[in-house]
């Protein structure tokens, strides 16, 4: 079940004894799981008697079933959050205690029904193949809580804006997502803040969110690589200043660079041996509006060039941690060194 669906399912108040979320995006983890406790119970989430929270990791799953049992203090239900269910993934993470289960296989068969329990599994896969999780589909939901496809991204913004009253015009959401990405919490934060600064009907243009959008280091790295294939050295500084001015350090900046640039050199290579974006998607370990970025800027580069900055970038970061120069020098030698790199195509 996707997270669109679980929404729906709640808003339909179908009464669902047990949940199970999990995935690469926070955003949505955190936010279902607030929506859950909601529609459960009356007072504000987490903070009710008839709320109570644990970890799996320190935390044995018998436990935790154990309070699922008892009846809640007040009211008709009660919600029970478990944290990092890590022994739904293929190779559980070994932890300092033990989980039966064997107690959980049971409670599945006949869950309590002033219970409802939230698990949650914030990792990308989990196995699906287990007994437990099939169990889980049949008595619960399975929610994967994925990051939006690149398509769907404007979507989700006007979503997410009308969730607070406001709109955001397309080029204005197009730049939001040029600067934040993919990052939904960091999207949801930064509409808060427009929303703040606009009047009551008043649209979140272009020029509201240049003003008051965070820039974000990731996308900042990609400003710099755009520098470097117009060869404007200046630009590529002034970038490189505005992140040293918002306390990023030149050596995290050498790695944030150099897998940016090895993303485009992977892009490039894939492409000239007939790869197609999809199947770029599937292979490379990246988010698919990261690849998309990478394969907009890799025709500005050679597949020689790509290779004498990813040496550059490790003897910088090696000079870095000898201490053979200081840091903010050495990363502007790399830039001009870059520059002197797109001159010789």
């Amino acid at each position: 079940m996707s997270y669109v669906e679980a929404v729906k399912s709640l808003k339909e108040s179908k009464y669902i004894p047990l949940y199970l979320l999990f995935g690469n995006e926070s955003y949505l983890i955190q936010d279902l799981q607030h929506k859950i406790i909601q529609s459960v119970l009356d007072e504000e989430p987490e903070q009710g008697m008839n709320f109570n929270a644990f970890d799996m990791e320190e935390t044995p799953i018998q436990e935790a079933i154990l309070d699922a049992e008892t009846f809640p203090f007040f009211g008709d239900r009660k919600v029970l959050l478990l944290k990092n269910a890590q022994f739904f993934k293929a190779k559980p993470d070994k932890t300092k205690v033990e989980h039966d289960l064997s107690v959980l296989e049971k409670y599945l068969d006949h869950p309590v029904d002033h219970t409802v329990i939230i698990m949650m599994a914030p990792y990308e896969k989990i196995d699906e193949r287990k007994k437990i999780v099939k169990k889980l589909k049949k008595t619960g939901r399975v929610v994967k809580c994925e990051s939006p496809k690149e398509y769907d991204l404007k979507t989700w913004i006007d979503m997410l804006a009308k969730d607070l009253g406001i709109h955001i015009e397309p080029k204005a959401s197009q730049k939001l997502i040029e600067e934040i990405g993919t990052d939904l919490m960091s999207v949801q934060k930064e509409l808060e803040k427009f929303s703040l600064y606009v009047d009551e009907g008043e649209p979140i243009t272009m020029d509201v969110v240049e003003k008051l959008v965070s820039r974000h280091t990731e996308s900042s790295a990609f400003k710099m690589i755009d520098a470097l294939m117009k060869k404007d050295i200046t630009e590529a500084i002034s970038v490189f200043k505005d992140l040293t001015k918002r306390n990023e350090e030149p050596i995290a900046l050498v790695a944030l660079l150099a897998s940016q640039i090895r993303l485009i050199l992977q892009c490039k290579l894939m492409k000239n041996k007939g790869y197609t974006k999809q199947q770029m998607d599937k292979q490379i370990k990246a988010h698919p509006y990261a690849i998309k970025m990478a394969l907009e800027r890799e025709r500005y580069f050679s597949v020689e060039q790509l290779y004498e900055m990813m040496t550059l970038l490790t003897n910088t970061d090696e000079q870095m941690k000898r201490g053979e120069m200081e840091k903010e020098l050495a990363f502007e030698l790399l830039l001009y060194r870059f520059v002197e790199k797109r001159s010789a195509k």
